[in-house]
């Protein structure tokens, strides 16, 4: 069934109209901007054409999945297949199935909304149009890892976004951005060269680079050590990317130093082609590596569930100086556990969960960092025990909006039944409950209990969060002017008795504005809408799944 009839063709060129247009906008962005388009100033006319490329990407790829025959999810549609290099049989091949069409989605709508926030929003640094063109270059990358069909060209696109990445936090970020910025770009290059020696493996022993053909092989043309060694090195450099504890290191740095819109593109974009990459390669094309190795993934996930909430709580309590985007730069380490944990289980129950807790994840976490942006703007300090402090505590009281909105996308986080985050982790611990034939039993149910564990620790940190920033002890305010609000901004809060300083009082927040409504509202709705219908992402992916876990047959 599709919701409307759409040819073949055009279909085809929305696919790749998806693909190439940011690529193209990234070259548009850098040109002088055409006489008619200048509006009041050349940096408001390249953050509107970055709006606007964004824009037109998010609305072809709405048409696309409009267009999509949600009868047959399994099947790959809107396929471009076009030889490149011969030499090598690697060839341009597109094509979108119900896997991957959620992942361009969601990556399609978050470029967008970071480009909206930026044009109202944007972070202190060098020129706007390498921001704008570094931007579409990395959304250009991401959407291209989520079409592509050919093992070499999974490489080139997984490749392409580290560094905008890298210099979106090297240029535009905040404190040790150079130091983040380089730790970013080693580990991820060092565990893509691993990753590299693999897809040539594969490709090399197999005989061809085409990644449905290997997934209908289901590999059969490989020997089983060659699929142990293929399952070890990619699955290195795709565990870097995730990040799977203890390869985990460069994500707190990178998050807490990043701009808002990269820690926002970071975590709801580019930590899923980690996960994509185990889902779409090595469960269908290589199984037997990865029976070998999937208890040993599954151990180091729930190692990095209680980890990662384990590092959230010591950063959460009080006189820790924890830094709020750190904490939750660390719950993604967490939440990426649950994912891992149900790709590792190899039923259709656990990778339906970990495809679901993608999505919810990067939903939420999205609309976490835009809310820990808006409050590191407002204070001028991200540090959990200043918010906390008497010029910090009681968010509901000084911008109800904002912090009600807060408190929203914690409890999403934790996993309330009804949002988004709930399905995903359910899933995940139903499919280590009952794992793939093969697998022990006994060690998947001891791994089921340890992630719901982390659960209840997921909640313990988010709920001290919320109690902490949102509802602390309220001193009586006075509204400001702008302009006596700006000192706080700058600097934070001045120490009384301190010459100039401002009587102790708790001035009043600027609450949720309209150009941040517009960004946010969005990912809010979506979490709702996905916690209480998730039908309407599992109706996608279940039927895809179950014919990559059976081989490519239906």
């Amino acid at each position: 069934m599709t919701v409307i009839d759409i040819s073949a063709s055009v279909m085809q060129f929305l696919l790749a109209f998806v693909v190439v247009a940011p690529l193209l906008g990234a070259v548009a962005a850098l040109l002088p901007a055409p006489p008619g388009l200048k509006g009041k100033n050349p940096d408001q006319a390249v953050l509107r054409h970055g709006v606007t490329v964004t824009g037109a990407v998010l609305i072809a790829t709405i048409v696309l999945a409009v267009g999509f025959d949600h009868d047959q999810p399994a099947t790959m549609q809107a396929t471009t297949d076009i030889s490149w290099i011969p030499a090598l049989d690697v060839r341009i091949h597109l094509g979108i199935d119900g896997i991957s069409l959620p992942l361009l989605l969601l990556t399609a709508l978050l470029t967008f909304l970071c480009a909206l926030y930026s044009y109202f929003k944007l972070p202190a640094g060098p020129s706007p149009k390498a921001f704008v063109a570094l931007v579409l270059v990395l959304e250009s990358g991401t959407l291209a890892t989520f079409a592509v069909l050919d093992l070499l060209l999974f490489f080139l696109a997984f490749e392409m976004v580290l560094i905008p990445m890298y210099f979106l936090i090297a240029r535009w970020g905040g404190g040790q951005r150079l130091a983040a910025a380089w730790k970013f770009i080693l580990y991820t290059l060092l565990g893509s060269v691993v990753m590299l020696l693999g897809i040539l493996l594969i490709g090399l022993k197999s005989g061809t680079f085409d990644m449905v053909a290997l997934a209908t092989d289901n590999g059969r043309g490989l020997t089983t050590s060659v699929q142990v060694i293929a399952v070890l090195a990619i699955g290195l450099g795709l565990a870097v990317k995730t990040p799977m504890w203890p390869l985990h290191s460069w994500l707190p740095d990178a998050h807490t130093a990043a701009p808002t819109v990269g820690s926002v593109l970071l975590a709801g974009v580019l930590l899923k082609m980690g996960t994509y990459g185990f889902v779409r390669i090595l469960l269908p094309i290589a199984p037997d590596g990865m029976r070998t190795f999937a208890p040993y993934l599954a151990a180091f996930a729930v190692v990095g569930i209680v980890y990662g909430s384990l590092a959230c709580l010591a950063l959460a309590r009080t006189g820790a100086k924890g830094d709020l985007k750190r904490l939750i730069a660390y719950s993604s380490v967490g939440h990426m556990g649950f994912v891992l944990l149900g790709i590792a289980t190899m039923t259709p129950t656990g990778v339906n969960g970990a495809l679901f807790a993608n999505i919810a994840h990067g939903l939420i976490t999205g609309l976490l960092f835009f809310l820990v942006g808006a409050i590191k703007d407002r204070y001028g300090t991200a540090d959990l025990d200043t918010l906390a402090g008497a010029t910090g505590a009681a968010l509901y009281g000084r911008a109800p909006r904002l912090g009600a909105l807060l408190a929203f996308a914690a409890i999403a986080s934790l996993g309330l039944p009804g949002l988004a985050g709930f399905w995903g982790e359910m899933l995940t611990l139903f499919g280590a409950y009952s794992p793939a034939e093969g697998l022990s039993r006994p060690a998947f149910r001891t791994f089921m209990a340890i992630g719901a564990f982390g659960t209840l620790l997921t909640a313990a940190y988010m709920l001290i969060v919320v109690r902490r920033v949102c509802m602390g002890e309220h001193t009586p305010h006075s509204r400001l002017s702008p302009d006596d609000r700006a000192p706080q901004a700058a600097g934070g809060p001045q120490p009384s008795g301190v010459a100039g300083a401002r009587p102790a009082t708790t001035p009043q927040l600027a609450d949720i504005q309209t150009y941040e409504a517009a960004a946010w509202t969005p990912l809010a709705a979506l979490t709702v809408l996905a916690g209480l219908w998730p039908a309407v992402l599992l109706g996608l992916t279940d039927p895809a799944v179950q014919k990559l876990l059976a081989g490519g047959k239906s």
